[in-house]
């Protein structure tokens, strides 16, 4: 373990946090691909201490960092294999699905085969075109997801609604974007926490921040006396060349992790989100005073650093791209300062961006809140 602390003893990037990400810290491959014999714990841990402290870990220290009483927040979400070949009109297309509606509708995003397994961004729409799927199937584009744009659209599959899960299973493969090495077998993008729901659902993109996690790293931490509460929630799309903010999502909240939560929360132990969904989930949760009910639905719930978080004490996640949206919800839990001089120290120490890359561990100031490891 490596540590710094005080401001301005990094070296500050131009724009944001960080103007560009080196080729070289993109992860390519999982890291129990990397090396003979890594595993999937084989990744760094940064940790971020309020503004002025940044340390660098193995991840397999987690549980020395953790302290008994504090939960731990995991999405039990499967990844989908969401990508499909399709036509539209002779030409050759992908087809992400992305969330399926109440309606049976689902929202998808059109892609261009790029080659070597990847693809480029296509125009959505127009209303009415139809899209050509594997065994006969079809869809129709009906409307865009949001007003104003039309890179995701809602799209009516034909001839039965609910037999996209079925497709998915047969045709379908992860989405796969371009700074990937190859393909991955979808074993690859399941967290050690996913759970198959009974009617297909899932994320069309892998909730990676649990990646990491494995079963003895899971058991070290409950030896530990750390406790894990789980939730769920499905994740879409989101394309690598568009930061938009995120749109709605399905999730569900039992009433057996509320009450572990709030009970965490009354006993002085830190909640503690793995991932950005969980964060969006439980907050969603949460009323005005920070207490969590068993909730399911829809959310559309944006956390940003004016709303702020009522719940979460801290936020294990992956490092996110210069423009994207996340970033904001760092910072509504960590801090501007906090967030900016965790972006540089993981440039200045080599760290892997992306699904198969490293974790960053963001904290409330401890010592504000009277809290240490």
């Amino acid at each position: 373990m490596s540590g710094v602390t005080g401001r301005g003893s990094v070296r500050e990037e131009g724009g944001l946090y960080i103007r560009d990400i080196p080729r070289e810290l993109l992860a390519r491959v999982p890291a129990e691909q990397r090396s003979p014999g890594a595993e999937r714990d084989a990744v760094r841990l940064l940790v971020s201490r309020g503004a002025e402290r940044v340390s660098l870990h193995a991840f397999r220290e987690l549980p020395g960092l953790l302290r008994a009483g504090d939960v731990l927040v995991v999405n039990t979400s499967a990844t989908l294999a969401a990508a499909v070949d399709a036509r539209r009109d002779g030409e050759a297309l992908v087809v992400h699905f992305s969330t399926r509606g109440d309606d049976g509708r689902w929202a998808v995003e059109l892609r261009t085969p790029a080659g070597r397994g990847t693809t480029r961004p296509h125009a959505g729409g127009p209303a009415g075109a139809v899209v050509e799927l594997p065994g006969g199937g079809r869809l129709v584009l009906e409307e865009p997801l949001a007003a104003g744009a039309d890179r995701l659209w809602w799209a009516r599959p034909s001839p039965v609604p609910y037999g996209v899960p079925a497709l998915l299973r047969e045709h379908g493969r992860p989405i796969r974007y371009a700074y990937t090495e190859r393909d991955q077998p979808l074993s690859a993008y399941q967290t050690v926490f996913a759970l198959p729901a009974a009617d297909g659902a899932g994320s069309a993109e892998m909730p990676s921040a649990g990646r990491p996690f494995t079963a003895e790293l899971v058991a070290r931490l409950v030896s530990r006396g750390v406790q894990f509460a789980p939730l769920t929630l499905h994740t879409g799309v989101a394309s690598q060349e568009a930061h938009e903010p995120p749109y709605p999502e399905r999730y569900a909240v039992p009433a057996t992790t509320a009450a572990l939560v709030n009970a965490a929360r009354a006993a002085g132990g830190r909640v503690i989100a793995v991932g950005t969904t969980a964060v969006r989930a439980l907050e969603s949760a949460a009323d005005g005073r920070g207490r969590v009910e068993p909730a399911a639905g829809w959310t559309d719930l944006v956390v940003t650093p004016e709303r702020g978080v009522r719940v979460v004490d801290g936020l294990l996640t992956g490092l996110h791209e210069p423009e994207a949206s996340h970033l904001l919800m760092l910072e509504a839990v960590a801090g501007w300062a906090a967030v900016r001089l965790g972006y540089a120290q993981a440039l200045a120490r080599g760290c892997l961006w992306h699904e198969f890359g490293d974790v960053h561990l963001l904290l409330k100031d401890e010592n504000r809140h009277g809290m240490n490891c």
